[in-house]
């Protein structure tokens, strides 16, 4: 499965919106600058029918290490989470289904 890249999404605002690439690129780093420097100050971010990033507390808990095995306490922090919203949890759905429905087809031929 290949990855989605920044590049990519600056080549798509070059093909769609006309504006070079380079202007395009320094739009993408700036989209995403905004949603960084939101997050570190504790700001909550949600787009429409996408989804919902935002900073979820995780208590101290033990753990282990896996090169030594010996027990260790792994410290309370704050971590960036992200929750999908139901219209991109049933679009994804939706594809899948799509996806699989077309390799049966195929298979179902050979």
């Amino acid at each position: 499965m290949a990855a989605l890249t920044k590049a990519d999404l600056a080549q798509h605002l070059f093909e769609r919106i006309g504006i070079n690439k380079r202007e395009a690129y320094a739009l993408i780093e700036d989209f995403f600058e905004e949603i960084r420097c939101a997050l570190a100050h504790g700001f909550e971010i949600k787009f429409s029918n996408f989804g919902y990033f935002g900073l979820r507390n995780k208590n101290e808990r033990p753990g282990r290490n896996p090169k030594t095995g010996k027990n260790v306490s792994v410290t309370a922090r704050r971590v960036v989470a992200f929750k999908a919203s139901q219209h991109l949890k049933e679009l994804v759905e939706t594809r899948l289904s799509e996806r699989a429905n077309r390799r049966q087809a195929m298979d179902a031929h050979a």
